[in-house]
């Protein structure tokens, strides 16, 4: 055993000099953090991400040893977020929020001030569970009822936008509905709105459909994510619902910087994972319509490849060229 340990010893010593495992990267990943943690977010306190963050703030400070704060940073489409992170510059400072805030910036934005690139997914969280709502006086139950109804019509509708608005689109292109899109900025008063069928489709976050759903105002057709979620079983996904083209996930995680170590992403990412897998958190994510999803830098990246072929897809689809 002993001639073992030497061996190892002796093998990770050799690494070490031949520059296999750099002298930085492994102490970086050893000694992280020597201060307070930031974690920004592009949406105000109350958000999904937001809420979600929180729910494990605590448990990372006493895992790393190290206050972790949240900065909340709205406005912009997420640019005040995400040139905040990156200006940082800094392995102490992280973007946390869905990836959807920037997977579809180079086809709406002429110019970006950022570079993709520079945001490096590190660990997946969670799951925003998108939705598809009518007025509820409209008297139609599945999506297949409102496309019979929406053909031939004059329909107006919403939805937030980013990835949900870009999967909505797709959905009535390939389905030739011809629903007059209104702009909203305020994305509950849409709900409102609908709920009073002065609009007759919106696609959004369930969050945002949740109270006037149970209020009986609003009928939620179809989940917007590829299966099931297990607190909201009367509601199908858009696949079991046969309409695959609205199929978006809202996926939420936490992003460094492009010059992390390899080996610092990781731990970071088992961390977070780890203090992640607790049954009340997971209680209190499907309390405010997120759906656990739990995963390391190479799955989130992974994840995050797919969106992007995606939203790449549906531009092409509906006439939407790269702005960049």
């Amino acid at each position: 055993m002993r001639v073992m340990n030497v061996r190892r010893a002796v093998v990770l010593v050799a690494a070490l000099f031949a520059g296999l495992i750099p002298f930085s990267t492994l102490s970086k990943a050893q000694t992280w953090p020597q201060r307070p943690i930031k974690f920004i977010i592009p949406f105000g306190p109350g958000a999904g991400a937001d809420i979600g963050a929180r729910l494990i703030q605590d448990k990372l400070s006493a895992r790393w040893g190290q206050p972790v704060v949240i900065d909340n940073r709205p406005g912009g489409d997420s640019m005040v977020a995400i040139q905040a992170f990156l200006s940082a510059n800094d392995d102490h400072t992280f973007l946390w929020g869905p990836s959807g805030n920037f997977t579809v910036h180079p086809f709406i934005h002429q110019k970006l001030p950022y570079d993709p690139a520079d945001i490096v997914p590190i660990a997946r969280f969670s799951n925003t569970i998108l939705a598809v709502g009518v007025p509820a006086s409209m008297n139609i139950n599945t999506v297949k009822d409102f496309v019979a109804r929406a053909k031939g019509s004059s329909l107006d509708g919403t939805a937030v936008p980013g990835i949900t608005d870009f999967a909505f689109d797709y959905f009535a292109k390939t389905e030739g509905l011809n629903i007059a899109k209104i702009p909203y900025r305020n994305t509950v008063q849409a709900a409102t709105d609908l709920a009073e069928a002065r609009i007759h489709v919106y696609a959004s976050s369930y969050a945002i459909l949740r109270p006037l759903t149970e209020a009986g105002r609003i009928k939620v057709l179809a989940l917007m994510g590829r299966e099931r979620v297990s607190t909201l079983p009367d509601i199908p996904s858009c696949i079991e619902a046969g309409y695959p083209a609205l199929e978006m996930e809202g996926l939420v995680g936490l992003f460094g910087i492009k010059d992390m170590p390899k080996a610092l992403r990781d731990r970071i990412a088992a961390d977070v994972i780890a203090v992640s897998n607790d049954p009340e958190i997971e209680k209190k994510l499907l309390a405010t319509a997120q759906v656990p999803n739990r995963g390391g830098a190479d799955e989130f990246a992974a994840a995050i490849k797919r969106q992007k072929e995606q939203i790449a897809k549906i531009a092409a689809a509906v006439g939407i060229k790269p702005k960049q």
